[in-house]
């Protein structure tokens, strides 16, 4: 579910996973002036080539997909599609105070693929930042770079939502939408995939609040962030909530020319989505009591770049797990069921014959274990062909 699952800047084009493909190549864009107005238009045409080895995890590599041993499901599934291909327009008008700065960025991954869907669209003047824009809650220091356009799990999950930001120096703090990104009180567990559903008397009262600082020492950058929310229920005769939070790690050293390491820590109690495919939900409804019980989760990422000819060898794990003892010990519908760890690792290589095309290949195997302990792996081989502009 969409609700608990789920550096742009010119030469940073990409999302959290796409970004790998060629951060470390600055990308062009078409400028023109409009009066005191810079306009830039970018982005990028790719392909990905898919093929799943065992059952099908989807358009992206997603964890829930994963059947679990001893489920008969069909195996070897090949998929071609250009969903990731974007589209961004960017303005930049001189003032007084400062730049004022506009982003709009789309790519084809809505209705299901192969419709336009709005990835930004925010402005940025004298340190505020207002629209839909990735969280401020977590960056890419910590992530793989990774061909797979959905992030390994463990990472703080970087999607976007809207919000209003604020940033002086490296701290910036933030008023985020509550029911997107983060999800909510889940009334139970589908027996199907391990997914939560969202209680019907789910209430959103108070914005997500963001905290971020990011600092550099020598050949290290590293980052932290902070998280507080309010879930409840409120079905109009009577409510209920609870206060969640979490905090994140992260951080990148490069330790050569040719070696750059990479690692995150999240942990938190209701943290929900906001930690890439989140296992378990933000929190339940004991069906008993009616009271909203948070559930704690961690996830961690490390990886490993190193440069080769002309491109980079990529090695990475990520993980994340949910407590959900008290969600089975309560009665939860099929909270034994529920999706409780999840773990990838990917190996790939990326590389550029020439400036603004990159070529990528990549092995990943993903698993997935549910709370009464059984589980399942699955592997996916994936290319891409990427021309950017």
């Amino acid at each position: 579910m969409a609700a608990y699952n789920n550096m742009i800047r010119r030469g940073a084009l990409f999302s959290l996973s796409s970004l790998a493909l060629a951060v470390s190549l600055s990308a062009q864009a078409y400028q023109f002036e409009v009066g005191d107005t810079t306009a830039s238009i970018y982005g990028y045409a790719k392909l990905d080539l898919i093929y799943d080895v065992d059952n099908d995890l989807g358009v992206f590599g997603a964890n829930p997909n994963v059947a679990l041993d001893g489920e008969q499901v069909s195996t070897g599934h090949t998929r071609l599609h250009a969903n990731q291909s974007r589209l961004a327009f960017e303005t930049s008008t001189p003032t007084e105070q400062g730049a004022l700065r506009t982003v709009i960025e789309g790519d084809f991954y809505g209705g299901g693929g192969g419709q336009f869907r709005l990835r930004h669209a925010y402005g940025e003047w004298n340190g505020i930042r207002a629209g839909q824009s990735e969280t401020n809650f977590g960056t890419i220091l910590g992530m793989t770079r990774i061909i797979d356009f959905k992030p390994q799990p463990g990472l703080a999950n970087g999607a976007r939502q809207g919000q209003l930001r604020y940033t002086t120096g490296g701290f910036s703090v933030a008023l985020e939408e509550p029911g997107a990104l983060g999800g909510g009180v889940a009334s139970g567990f589908s027996a199907v995939n391990g997914r939560p559903a969202v209680h019907p008397n789910n209430k959103n009262s108070v914005p997500d609040v963001t905290m971020r600082y990011s600092g550099q020492a020598g050949d290290f950058r590293y980052g932290t962030s902070a998280l507080l929310r309010r879930l409840g229920v409120d079905d109009g005769a009577e409510k209920n909530s609870a206060t969640a939070w979490a905090l994140n790690l992260e951080g990148e050293y490069r330790v050569s020319s040719a070696v750059t390491l990479r690692g995150s820590v999240t942990h938190g109690d209701g943290v929900g989505g906001y930690i890439e495919e989140a296992a378990g939900a933000s929190a339940y409804v004991d069906p008993v009591s009616g009271e909203v019980k948070t559930i704690r989760a961690t996830g961690a990422t490390a990886s490993i770049q190193l440069a080769a000819g002309p491109g980079n060898i990529n090695l990475g794990y990520g993980y994340t797990t949910a407590d959900l003892d008290g969600a089975v010990q309560d009665g939860v519908a099929n909270a034994e069921l529920a999706n409780e760890t999840m773990t990838d690792i990917h190996l790939n290589y990326i590389w550029s014959p020439i400036r603004n095309v990159s070529y990528g290949v990549e092995v990943s195997r993903h698993t997935r274990k549910i709370a009464n302990g059984d589980d399942g792996d699955a592997v996916r081989l994936q290319g891409m062909v990427m021309y950017r502009f």
